[in-house]
């Protein structure tokens, strides 16, 4: 079994380390404590290709596969977690289900631009009554003529403010539930949508974060997204591929920790010598680090297996549920290892922690990805 990145993907993740020492390290602690989305720096790496990983080179894309955007999300997210988020979400769902579902015609419209980050992505499925419960989603969308009108609100959407092309979830037959959704592509700017920002957040403060309200929103049905009532069906494949990119933006932050309090533990003395020198925190590294490597394992897993065309839903899930808690995990000892400077904004790892816990919330909680994985096992037995 062979272990080691192509060439390829190890030229991304070097060109995208230099990138963020130069570019996001010295100001992510700004960024988070302003809310600041750094839309200079999107937009630069979008010209360094890094929001158009998996889009095929014909749109303008570097044609890439999964385990190409797991390693370029965790880099970033070493540097800063919400940047990591706004290039996990834009590679992995909005452009994912135009790139995977999408028809000649959107994909020639959209891809190029989404590719080069000339346009953001956003996706919206939770809404203020539903998450995971999708068969609770009030969005509806009823033909008119030739084509729909939109109705609901979406919530807690990425880039909802400061993105141009929204891949929506609408209720089209009610009567089938989940089996009865169906995606649309909005442009931003269409009459009766709108998008109000969410402030205030624990943590990926600098990534945007909205609430989107649609009011009698009419689209054509060349906006219809893949096949009526197939949106739900259709999202559970762009879920799977969302969940190993938060798998590695949970590995990201987790290895940030990790280092930001190796340096810590170097430098600060106690009763004579460097603390991490005294044994108890050298076990809390080991532990960190080998849980680490563990969940990036299971991440190049499910990008592995995806990128071979082969089923990884419980294998994404797993990824996802087991990074996202090593991470917290990882974040909450190096906190304790730096001590009361630990609890300060003047060391990185309180935003470590806080950007971290996002990660066994969103693309699925941390029970919802147990509930998949215990099906999978029950299925099999």
């Amino acid at each position: 079994m062979d272990l080691s990145l192509p060439d390829d993907v190890r030229a991304l993740q070097a060109s995208l380390k230099t990138f963020c020492d130069t570019r996001v390290r010295p100001h992510a602690r700004e960024w988070d404590r302003t809310e600041q989305f750094p839309h200079e720096v999107v937009k630069a790496l979008g010209e360094l290709g890094a929001l158009g990983i998996r889009v095929g080179e014909s749109y303008g894309g570097a044609g890439m596969g999964s385990l190409a955007v797991a390693v370029a999300v965790e880099e970033v997210a070493k540097a800063d977690g919400s940047l990591a988020l706004t290039v996990a979400s834009h590679n992995g769902l909005g452009t994912s289900h135009i790139r995977v579902f999408g028809n000649d015609a959107q994909k020639q419209k959209y891809l190029p631009r989404l590719a080069t980050g000339e346009a953001l992505g956003a996706w919206g499925l939770t809404e203020p009554g539903s998450g995971s419960d999708a068969a609770g989603m009030k969005t509806t969308a009823v033909r008119k003529g030739a084509g729909w009108v939109l109705n609901g609100s979406k919530m807690f959407i990425t880039q909802g403010t400061v993105g141009h092309v929204f891949v929506i979830l609408a209720v089209t037959s009610p009567e089938k539930k989940q089996k009865g959704i169906t995606a649309f592509i909005l442009d931003k700017g269409q009459p009766g949508f709108s998008a109000r920002a969410i402030h205030g957040k624990l943590g990926m403060r600098s990534s945007d974060t909205a609430e989107l309200h649609l009011e009698n929103v009419e689209v054509s049905d060349a906006q219809r997204l893949g096949e009526v009532d197939m949106g739900f069906i259709n999202t559970l494949a762009i879920l799977d591929g969302g969940r190993i990119t938060i798998g590695a933006l949970s590995v990201g932050l987790g290895q940030a920790a990790l280092e930001a309090a190796l340096r810590y533990a170097k430098e600060r003395t106690a009763f004579g010598q460097p603390i991490g020198e005294f044994q108890a925190l050298k076990w809390m590294f080991a532990d960190m680090q080998t849980e680490l490597d563990a969940a990036r394992l299971l991440v190049y897993r499910a990008a592995a297996l995806a990128d071979a065309g082969k089923p990884y839903t419980v294998e994404a899930s797993m990824a996802k549920l087991y990074a996202s808690e090593a991470a917290m995990r990882a974040c909450n000892k190096s906190l304790q290892i730096h001590g009361g400077y630990g609890y300060t904004r003047e060391f990185p790892v309180e935003r470590y922690l806080r950007d971290a816990k996002l990660c066994e919330i969103g693309e699925g909680t941390s029970e919802v990805q147990r509930s998949i994985i215990a099906r999978e096992i029950f299925k099999a037995a």
